[in-house]
């Protein structure tokens, strides 16, 4: 970024307000939908199969655009860019919002994907490019904040538009966030020029969005089409993973002129962290899955008290991450994630014996204990990521980051859904099947338990500078 090293703390953490206003609509919209199915379906006068498409699309059209946002940032610079992928959530934003059917609503929800495909990447290559190696736990406090708060803020703000107000208002609720964000980025946001006429790796960008695209479409489907045994799931699963193998072999043939350079992940901080990611994505969004069935199916409230019952947890979260940032740069991100992983999967066990008499004082003082994990899990996570990548790497550092936590994520929502369907097929017992998928979702926080032995365990150094821990060669 031009000038990026004249940018004084001040001005980085100004610039990483104004990118949270408009990020968190990207994060909070990915999850406000899942609340509000049944009431499309009937809305809309079409089924639940195809109003999963509602989702699936933009978890479709995200995929595409999460990595073309590389070369688009080389194209257009990062402010641009960043200006351009909150004018496309704008757009359809409203025109999900006016929507009279359900392709047109679709088709909307494609064009927010393809927006937010853009943004979620920038979130962190743009501060992390301003700050210059000036990388703190407090400004990965701030960056990260989104990816806890959305899927919680989610669910809450769905069920309080459903609660009171029509469903299109669910899609309002982002207009104001992004005309501020805009306005706040046009003034916070340095420029940056463009790196010339970036070549597209044409090649990469066949491969990759594609085989993305087949990964989390045969995932989306693993609820509603019987498990990983269907075709519908196995073919795009299958073909999915058979172009991201191919992409990656491309990849290193071609070097740093991959749409992706995975050689970044040679580096044991930036491939430690993307593992990270994947496993506590999976965690974090499988659980997310859980959590308002849960307080719906078995504690029998409705859609605004469920949603309002993971307050605790978002609470809890932001409670943690000032120290989480402060712990990450004294002690180090294997440390922190560690504990923080072991808080989570500790605070998930309780509702795995959880039932409708169960104390509700005791789950939510259980959920702030493991929001307060969550919230200390992504931020050393996150900076790890960026340690050893130079200005150039670090949009490719966030894009691998964001693709595994995408993946991780995606998959862990599809492997518990399909363990809650076939325990309660298989038991007749809603709160068995719950007590089991829950057993599964503690062992997902165990799996990101033993993959933050991976992640380095330096210490910062003094003055704020970190010891030297490259393990990429660069070709």
């Amino acid at each position: 970024m031009e000038r990026s090293d004249a940018l004084t703390d001040r001005q980085i953490m100004r610039m990483v307000t104004a990118l949270l206003v408009g990020g968190i609509a990207v994060l909070l919209d990915s999850t406000i939908v899942s609340i509000a199915v049944d009431t499309l379906a009937a809305d809309l006068g079409t089924t639940l199969v195809q109003i999963q498409w509602v989702s699936t699309g933009y978890l479709l059209a995200l995929g595409v655009a999460v990595p073309l946002a590389v070369w688009a940032q080389g194209r257009l610079g990062g402010r641009r860019l960043w200006l351009v992928g909150l004018v496309l959530f704008l757009v359809g934003s409203v025109a999900a919002s006016l929507a009279p059917g359900i392709g047109w609503l679709v088709a909307a929800r494609a064009v927010q994907g393809v927006g937010g495909g853009v943004l979620m990447p920038l979130m962190a290559t743009l501060p992390m490019q301003a700050a210059a190696g000036r990388v703190t736990g407090r400004m990965i406090a701030m960056v990260s904040l989104p990816m806890v708060l959305g899927p919680v803020l989610g669910p809450i703000v769905g069920g309080a538009v459903l609660h009171w107000l029509s469903w299109r208002w669910m899609f309002w609720v982002n207009v104001p966030l992004l005309v501020v964000g805009f306005v706040l980025a046009l003034r916070y946001v340095p420029r940056d020029a463009p790196r010339g006429r970036t070549r597209l790796d044409v090649g990469g960008a066949l491969l990759l969005p594609l085989g993305l695209v087949g990964l989390l479409y045969g995932l989306s489907e693993v609820s509603t089409e019987h498990g990983f045994e269907h075709a519908r799931v196995l073919v795009p699963l299958v073909a999915g993973a058979a172009l991201v193998v191919a992409f990656v072999l491309h990849a290193v043939r071609a070097g740093s002129a991959a749409l992706v350079d995975v050689r970044l992940l040679r580096a044991r901080s930036i491939g430690s962290s993307s593992v990270a990611m994947a496993v506590s994505g999976a965690s974090l969004y499988g659980t997310m899955l859980l959590l308002p069935l849960f307080w719906q199916q078995v504690r029998g409230v409705g859609p605004l008290t469920a949603g309002l019952a993971l307050v605790p947890q978002g609470l809890g979260s932001v409670l943690s991450r000032t120290l989480a940032g402060r712990l990450t740069d004294r002690f180090g991100a294997r440390a922190v994630t560690f504990g923080a992983c072991l808080v989570v999967l500790v605070a998930t066990v309780p509702f795995a014996f959880a039932s409708a008499s169960t104390s509700g004082t005791w789950l939510v003082a259980v959920l702030v204990v493991r929001g307060f994990g969550l919230g200390g899990v992504m931020i050393p996570v996150m900076a790890v990521a960026f340690l050893d990548a130079t200005p150039e790497q670090v949009p490719h550092a966030s894009v691998l980051t964001r693709i595994c936590q995408q993946v991780g994520g995606a998959f862990g929502t599809a492997v518990l859904a399909v363990v809650l369907q076939n325990a309660a097929r298989t038991s007749g017992d809603v709160g068995a099947a719950f007590h089991h998928a829950f057993w599964w979702a503690v062992g997902f926080a165990g799996l990101a338990l033993v993959a933050t032995l991976w992640l380095p365990g330096r210490r910062p150094v003094a003055g704020g500078a970190r010891e030297p821990d490259r393990e990429l060669v660069d070709a």
